[in-house]
């Protein structure tokens, strides 16, 4: 098992849900935690527990981000005009291996970071190959040719469990994605409830 893959599947033990809806989560087993103390009664969450709980499941689900970018997407989404929830998730949606995940290019968020990162990536034509580029709305993200018979990317494009949503245009023939408009909470189809309401509790408390 890879490293990336263990970090995955400890996601969702860790937080008891299968929060990609993967067929292969271990969350479909044993909804406890991993560790020996994994099965330990729940205890009920204070205020600044559930707090910290959506954070942390919105950072894990977007490839485990680290506490300093994503405090630093927050900083910005409160910048913005609007509301702040809706403006981190339209912000964590518009990286670029967000929208390689989306676009089912990849089987998972953490695959969609290699991938671009590994310079299989083109947008609008020119080879990106930072996992954190924001996409704009209009740009077209495309796997580069040499990259597209890759197995990685035949077996995403069959994945039945997860659909595109409908901010993107996708092309699999042609292996494009075009970044239609930035999404809303209740457009992007997470397989599991987040909460980025809290997130911004959180950050407003702490």
């Amino acid at each position: 098992m890879t490293k990336r893959t263990s970090a995955k599947y400890k996601i969702d033990r860790r937080m008891g849900e299968n929060i990609w809806g993967r067929a292969k989560s271990p969350v479909n087993r044993r909804e406890y935690g991993p560790g020996q103390h994994g099965q330990r009664r729940k205890q009920k969450l204070s205020d600044f527990g559930t707090q910290l709980r959506a954070k942390q499941k919105l950072k894990g689900y977007y490839g485990d981000l680290t506490e300093k970018q994503f405090r630093r997407i927050y900083a910005e989404a409160e910048r913005v005009k609007g509301d702040t929830s809706e403006n981190l998730i339209g912000l964590l949606e518009r990286r670029l291996d967000a929208v390689v995940y989306r676009a089912k290019f990849v089987p998972t968020i953490f695959a969609a970071r290699q991938f671009v990162n590994h310079g299989h990536i083109e947008v609008n034509g020119k080879k990106v190959n930072i996992a954190s580029y924001r996409v704009k709305e209009g740009d077209v993200v495309s796997i580069r040719e040499r990259s597209r018979q890759l197995a990685i990317v035949l077996e995403a494009v069959g994945l039945p469990e997860r659909d595109v949503p409908d901010y993107l245009d996708v092309d699999h023939n042609k292996m494009t994605a075009s970044f239609v408009r930035t999404p809303a909470l209740g457009d992007v189809p997470y397989a599991v409830q987040m909460e980025p309401n809290l997130v911004v509790e959180f950050y407003a408390k702490n």
